[in-house]
């Protein structure tokens, strides 16, 4: 049994979610405080940790095990960072934890702060609880942005970590299982033209014309996929989407635009080929780069892939289903909308469900909450895990 040393500190549930919101890790910005404070606090009741820092060495995730170290149990997996704050009407401050009428206000009090503040204030009773099934917490960073804060640190598991048995993340579903999502690429695609007198467009090579073609390639393939209807019925809308976010490019009317960019995005069913599309726009920018170069031999386009997060796809009667079925009392489960890192747990092979406190719907909102009511049902639900893992 690991015990706590003198120096731990207890916070109820309430106090931590309020240091942890006090923490402005806005995805642009470092973790590394929060992350500093997490590793302390867990050092302080005896629980090692292990860093996992981007290439920047700006941010970090965490994982952390409670309970016997030498094999696998169920991880609580949550991210730090949050969304920006700048351009909403907030009526307070937002890295200040606000309770009032039975909701509790902050940047991430409930995406996702709300979950990773539970796990870290029942630290002291997991430990006193003398668990034969470890629970293992792990704290990922841009999940905002790319979902990569992620990968190394289950990279690792299975062989410096141990390998879970099963993943629940604690994105709000209001406590219900989501079992499937679908999964996102993005790109940014650059466009590099000939800049000529537009009375003379053969000397040089407009990069705005040859990003409208791929724009209308892009339109297409997403016109396509409205008739590829999945009858599931599970997701809104019931297809893959295709979706150009910008579209910015040329300086005057008259002259050729020497540069064009376009940032997109593919929104795949579980299920569906994540490379066709991909595919499909390298063959079309061929074609069009091709023609570009008939009069302006330098033309050149380049697309990078900025995220990759895998969707989430339904597992029945996995560990990770059948256990947060009996902690959330669920008897089915449900699809969502939004991505997660789930897909990248369950890309490694490992048992995934996504379900923790909290509407999504109060997430990434001016004066986002998290309920108190949700926020205790949210304990509960790992005061029951608590109780199956001290059975083994």
């Amino acid at each position: 049994m690991t015990t706590a040393t003198p120096t731990g500190q207890r916070y109820q549930p309430l106090d931590m979610l309020a240091r942890l919101v006090a923490f402005d890790t806005v995805s642009h910005k470092s973790n590394l405080d929060l992350i500093a404070f997490v590793e302390d606090y867990l050092t302080g009741w005896g629980v090692p940790s292990v860093r996992f820092p981007n290439a920047a060495g700006d941010k970090a995730a965490l994982f952390a095990t409670i309970g016997p170290q030498d094999k696998g149990g169920i991880v609580l997996s949550g991210h730090t960072d949050v969304v920006p704050v700048e351009g909403q009407a907030w009526s307070r401050d937002p890295f200040t934890l606000h309770v009032e009428d039975g909701k509790a206000y902050g940047r991430g009090s409930v995406d996702m702060k709300g979950f990773v503040a539970l796990a870290l204030a029942l630290v002291p009773d997991f430990l006193a609880a003398d668990l034969k099934t470890p629970i293992h917490l792990f704290f990922s960073y841009d999940e905002e942005v790319t979902c990569l804060g992620v990968v190394d640190g289950i990279a690792a598991m299975g062989r410096s970590l141990p390998k879970p048995r099963a993943v629940i993340v604690g994105e709000p579903t209001s406590l219900e299982l989501a079992d499937a999502h679908k999964g996102i690429r993005t790109f940014f695609t650059a466009i590099t033209g000939f800049a000529a007198h537009s009375s003379k467009p053969h000397l040089g090579a407009s990069a705005v014309h040859a990003g409208t073609r791929l724009a209308a390639g892009l339109v297409a393939m997403a016109d396509e996929r409205e008739g590829r209807i999945d009858e599931s019925g599970r997701f809104d809308p019931p297809y893959d989407t295709i979706h150009i976010g910008k579209f910015h490019g040329g300086i005057a009317r008259n002259i050729l635009a020497d540069r064009c960019d376009l940032a997109w995005e593919v929104r795949t069913l579980p299920g569906s080929d994540p490379e066709e599309v991909p595919a499909r726009f390298a063959k079309l920018s061929d074609e069009v780069l091709a023609r570009m170069r008939r009069t302006a031999p330098s033309a050149a386009i380049e697309t990078v892939m900025s995220s990759d997060v895998p969707g989430l796809a339904p597992d029945p009667g996995s560990e990770a289903e059948t256990l947060a079925m009996r902690l959330a009392g669920r008897n089915r489960t449900i699809a969502v909308a939004y991505a997660t890192e789930a897909g990248h747990f369950q890309r490694a092979g490992l048992p995934t469900i996504v379900c923790g406190p909290g509407s999504i719907d109060q997430a990434h909102q001016p004066d986002e909450y998290i309920t108190l009511e949700q926020f205790a049902a949210g304990e509960a639900f790992m005061r029951k895990l608590m109780a199956e893992c001290r059975v083994g």
